[in-house]
């Protein structure tokens, strides 16, 4: 085994992210350092730029563009307002029910615009002040936030889960939509049995029963934002559209009713959010044309392949092996963004696990839950700062609160890892 190329693409990578330089700037040079010890000099220039290329062609990955559009579109178009007042209507009543509707809420908007950004930005800028105004201690309240915020990752539709579905080499992404429901909804149960506990020990407050006239009315409002998911999966799993149609017809419906319907979005304001979605799309589509000439360069010195031997030698029980890949990717998730995660530790880990007969969409799940805990982490925690920003508090003052509810993920998190009928139930249902 030739240690030298892994060790030159180690060490530039973490040397480069270690000056500041940009993830994907620091796959990319990382990746062309390695080849040049392994390949001819123009050779190794004329091979990243084909699997660059080659690596961004790809009609699956025309749904990130259209969901990123729709999330831009659900962010501003009140959206949000309504789901918070629904998920009130239902759980406000309560002991604590306000930090049950900041997560159901979050949970609602993520399933719709399938970015956790996007969900701890708006929800939390609707929930953060009302529950400091009702008696909430803002830090417990900006944690419950940014925590409930990832289910959005796991429950589809997930642009991280057609992220990892490109990397895994094409695992079916309805397969990993259908997938997702389950531990995400795990996770966000999790979550309010947490928040339940301190909120009854802190004696935050609750809301009085609401009549069934108020609840059907809430619902009735939420209605039309709910019935996008009806939409985008039904039409996924009756066959009616893939993920990338499905994407577009998100992008339509979410207009429609952002701006002919509620009306909270103007026609001059749409510039503006085309311009914010492409500046998103282009990060995303820049980071996985990178990572993909990084997996090439990985492929091409085995690494994978050694990785496999090496994790055998220590232990040969799936569930083992399961669990010292969940606490390297927590570890990772701590100094790493989740996209670039997924595309450089996939390769890696993938062949690992099929070895095993560990199916690849249970691993995606895993995988996703991981390195959604590590959003929520300083220091490279993506969504702990937008948590922090919109809450007006800061991380030192909301890790006290997080604590806790970190546990309650990483219980859902090892059930998850344990029980694979969590997330294979709904795609063996359905049939995929």
């Amino acid at each position: 085994m030739d240690w030298f190329p892994i060790v030159v693409l180690a060490l530039t990578f973490f040397l480069l992210v270690g000056l500041g330089v940009p993830i994907s700037f620091s796959i990319g040079l990382a990746t062309v350092a390695t080849m040049l010890t392994s390949i001819a000099p123009l050779a190794s220039l004329t091979t990243a730029a084909q699997v660059m290329a080659t690596g961004i062609d790809s009609f699956a990955l025309l749904a990130i563009p259209f969901f990123m559009l729709a999330g831009e579109l659900m962010n501003k178009g009140g959206i949000a307002a309504r789901l918070v007042e629904f998920a009130k209507a239902l759980l406000g009543a309560f002991p604590g029910g306000l930090a049950y509707v900041n997560i159901l809420a979050s949970m609602l908007f993520g399933s719709i615009s399938g970015s956790a950004a996007a969900s701890a930005s708006a929800i939390g800028s609707v929930m953060g002040p009302r529950m400091v105004k009702e008696g909430y201690e803002k830090n417990f309240s900006a944690a419950v936030n940014l925590t409930a915020a990832t289910t959005g990752l796991i429950i589809p539709p997930s642009n991280i889960l057609i992220i990892y579905s490109l990397a895994a080499g094409g695992v079916s992404i309805t397969a990993l939509f259908l997938a997702g429901y389950l531990p995400g909804i795990l996770i966000g149960v999790s979550l309010m049995l947490v928040a339940g506990i301190m909120a009854y020990r802190g004696k935050y407050p609750k809301s009085g029963v609401l009549p069934l006239k108020t609840i059907l009315r809430c619902f009735m409002r939420a209605l039309p934002s709910l019935f996008l998911l009806v939409v985008v999966i039904g039409g996924i799993v009756a066959g009616i559209f893939t993920a990338t149609e499905a994407a577009a017809v998100a992008v339509l419906y979410t207009f429609v009713l952002s701006v002919l319907v509620y009306r909270e979005v103007r026609i001059a304001e749409l510039p503006q959010i085309l311009l914010r979605a492409a500046a998103t799309t282009s990060i995303v589509m820049l980071l996985v044309g990178a990572s993909m000439a990084m997996s090439w360069i990985m492929a091409y010195e085995n690494i994978p392949h050694h990785v496999t031997a090496i994790l055998l030698t220590l232990t040969e029980n799936p569930l083992m092996v399961l669990l010292l890949i969940n606490l390297l990717l927590l570890s990772v998730g701590i100094f790493m963004d989740m996209a670039p995660a997924v595309l450089i530790f996939t390769p890696i880990f993938l062949p690992v696990v099929t070895e095993m007969g560990i199916d690849p969409v249970h691993f995606g799940i895993i995988m996703v839950m991981n390195l959604s805990i590590g959003l929520c982490t300083p220091p490279v925690g993506t969504i702990l700062f937008v948590g922090c920003s919109v809450s007006g508090t800061t991380i030192g003052g909301v890790i006290r609160p997080l604590l806790p509810l970190y546990c309650g993920m990483i219980v859902a998190l090892f059930l998850v890892t344990k029980f694979s009928w969590i997330s294979l139930w709904l795609p063996s249902f359905f049939g995929f």
